[in-house]
Parts: structure tokens; C-alpha cells; sequence
């Protein structure tokens, strides 16, 4: 039985891992083809920045709680002490990240309406 959830938890994380890069990768395209449509077309490159920095940030932080989730799987299925510090560095690198994205998101979100 402790095999068989081993197995689960790592089939779950990897699982979780294309997950986020399924979610990166149609954020980022989501972002790019109409900032490329719109800078390309018309003169309004600055509002589009700020939109397409939106979509991706969106993307990204989405993406990294994905991350995140399948780090803990991962080191739920061999609990050593020297796992557990490297998954306590790795949460706490990506909750700052995740932290100062979702920051200058509403930073930009604020920004955009003043435009």
C-alpha cells in the first residue's frame, strides 16, 4: 500500500509539473500573438504592454502555484531532512516570486485605469 501511494504521489506531481507548463505556455502565447497583432497594426504599443504584462502575469503566478503544489508531492513521497530544506528553499524562492508578481500586477492593473 505505501508503494502504491509513493506512485500515486509522484505520477500526481508530474502530473502538477505539465500542468504549469501547459498554463505558461498558453499564458504566454495568450499575451504575445495580440501584443504582436496590435503593436504591429496601430500606435497604442504602451496600453498593449501593460495589458499583455497582465495576461502573463496572470499566466506565470498561476503556473508557479502548480509548481509549488507538485514540490510538495514530490517531498511528501521521501520525507528526508535534507528534502524537506530543499523543498522549504524552493516554496520560499517561488512564494517571492509568486509575491512580488502578483505585486506589480496590481501595481500595472492600478497603472492601466489611470490611463
Amino acid at each position: 500500500m505505501h508503494n502504491f501511494v509513493n506512485i500515486l504521489a509522484q505520477y500526481a506531481a508530474y502530473f502538477l509539473e505539465i500542468v504549469s507548463i501547459v498554463i505558461i505556455l498558453i499564458g504566454s502565447l495568450r499575451a504575445l500573438v495580440p501584443y504582436i497583432g496590435r503593436c504591429l497594426f496601430s500606435k497604442e504599443c504602451l496600453r498593449e504592454f501593460s495589458a499583455t504584462r497582465l495576461r502573463l502575469g496572470h499566466s506565470l503566478s498561476l503556473g508557479l502555484e502548480f509548481l509549488i503544489g507538485a514540490d510538495i508531492l514530490k517531498s511528501a513521497v521521501s520525507p528526508s531532512w535534507q528534502n524537506l530544506g530543499l523543498l522549504a528553499a524552493i516554496v520560499t524562492i517561488r512564494s517571492v516570486i509568486n509575491f512580488l508578481l502578483i505585486w506589480e500586477l496590481k501595481k500595472v492593473d492600478g497603472d492601466k485605469t489611470e490611463l
